[in-house]
């Protein structure tokens, strides 16, 4: 335990922000640099390595939080690094997006505010890439066999990596122009700048892995050709099927899926345009969907000069403490206030979409909506609350539904799906098809980054049993694992 007193000697703080006025001019993350190193050892010392440290239960990963926690408080960062990358690869991305369900299962949280977990991850990393603790892990020796992962997404990046210091060759195919997925083209930069990404990237080109952008596996190259290239293969493609609200007026000029608008403002940092071809400038903006996504788009639009921005929920507000049903250690649904919500806008709750209503030119001008609640277990709509509101953007954040269809690649590798239209895996995360495996979002469903990086991991578990009838790989979950997250 690091220090004994220390959960009764500090109290919970949190990395400062930066002034909203100063954050929304620009794309920069949004805390303040280097403002948690001088706080991070007393936060550290807060924890309590507890007997049964239920942290380890909320994380999918089982990082070893007590452990890095106790070398955070001494300052041993080299120490530190080594603890969190045993069990977690990129942890700069999950101390920056995860939503911390370690916090939520931490024992000092029954009856204090929860140890920092999630900040003290992102410090040691930092200080980790400070002090060039992190190098490339070459293989020793290479096992003659060949594995293509499809998807560069956290599930991706991390099969991947894990797979290449087992000793295989593998190569990284992505649809984009850039490394990535998600987190280059779904994350806003504010969130996470792409600095993070580019320094992992060019970490694994070391250890051997390679990447083949621009190609898309099913439409580019047929996924029967790929699978007589490699040895195994990995899909982490993802679910990027979107939800869709099909009401009168959707087809109308205006009305977008979020990851057809976020995109665009991440390829304006990249340098791909000056400005982007979907932009909130001066625009009465309507955000449909009341989570993260809806967040990014509500944070986005305030950068980009919106008049104004309006998040819509279909659900109640969640309550700001822990309901009967969502009890200790579990990750409680909880009314948040995000970095963007700090910086303006209206949050409207119980609110269902009726129809949209455009000009004589097909753009949306108008969002007519409807007040809702619980009628014997059924959203229902309430008479006489019926109104509109102005809408020049609108912004689809209702989540996803599935992995893509449209480019056959299910089809041609002759992929079994789940009941939730999921493809289908066994124990190892092996498909139907020997030697096929998938991992993340399109064998899971819509779920969190740390969810992703376990499944690639373990994932990268079951190609190397495959392909050399034994692993030493760490599998931190399986398929069918539910964490007290969930």
């Amino acid at each position: 335990m690091a220090d004994p007193k220390g959960f009764l000697n500090h109290g919970r703080e949190v990395a400062k922000s930066r002034p909203v006025e100063e954050r929304v001019k620009d794309w920069n993350e949004v805390y303040v640099p280097g403002s948690l190193l001088p706080i991070i050892s007393k936060q550290a010392s807060r924890c309590m390595d507890c007997g049964i440290p239920f942290c380890h239960n909320g994380c999918p990963l089982g990082n070893l939080i007590p452990e890095w926690n106790d070398y955070a408080y001494r300052e041993d960062w080299g120490a530190a690094s080594e603890r969190l990358h045993a069990t977690n690869n990129f942890p700069e991305f999950t101390g920056r997006l995860c939503p911390a369900p370690c916090e939520s299962a931490c024992v000092l949280g029954i009856n204090q505010p929860a140890v920092t977990i999630k900040n003290v991850e992102v410090s040691i990393i930092d200080k980790a890439w400070e002090t060039g603790d992190v190098a490339p892990q070459i293989p020793e020796r290479l096992s003659g066999k060949t594995v293509a992962v499809v998807g560069s997404g956290p599930a991706g990046l991390a099969a991947a990596q894990q797979l290449t210091r087992a000793g295989h060759t593998v190569a990284v195919y992505e649809r984009a122009d850039r490394v990535g997925g998600l987190l280059r083209y779904g994350i806003p930069e504010f969130k996470m700048e792409k600095r993070h990404i580019n320094r992992r990237i060019e970490q694994m080109r070391a250890e051997g892995t390679r990447f083949r952008t621009g190609v898309e596996i099913g439409r580019d190259l047929k996924a029967t050709d790929l699978k007589k290239r490699y040895d195994a293969v990995v899909l982490a493609v993802g679910a990027t099927t979107a939800r869709d609200l099909p009401v009168p007026g959707r087809e109308l000029k205006g009305v977008y899926q979020a990851m057809e608008y976020l995109p665009l403002a991440n390829k304006v940092q990249e340098g791909d345009y000056v400005t982007a071809p979907i932009s909130a400038e001066g625009k009465h903006v309507v955000v449909i969907g009341g989570g993260d996504t809806g967040a990014d788009c509500v944070g986005t639009a305030h950068r980009q000069g919106a008049a104004s921005v309006t998040q819509l929920e279909i659900m109640p507000r969640p309550g700001e403490e822990r309901n009967a049903g969502q009890p200790w250690p579990t990750f409680p649904m909880l009314y948040k206030v995000t970095s963007a919500h700090e910086e303006g806008g209206e949050r409207v709750y119980s609110v269902s979409t009726t129809h949209f209503e455009g000009d004589e030119d097909g753009n949306v001008q108008w969002l007519h909506l409807v007040e809702v609640e619980f009628v014997d277990g059924k959203l229902t709509q309430k008479p006489g609350t019926e109104r509109k509101i102005p809408a020049q953007l609108v912004t689809l954040a209702m989540g996803f539904t599935g992995t893509d269809r449209e480019n056959g690649l299910v089809e041609q590798f002759g992929l079994d799906l789940d009941e939730r239209g999921n493809i289908a895996r066994d124990a190892d995360f092996q498909t139907n098809v020997p030697g096929v495996f998938v991992a993340g979002d399109a064998g899971r469903g819509q779920s969190l980054i740390v969810w992703a990086i376990a499944e690639g991991r373990s994932a990268a578990r079951g190609v190397d049993r495959f392909l050399t009838g034994a692993s030493d790989l760490p599998a931190p979950i399986r398929p069918t694992d539910r964490a007290l997250t969930v």
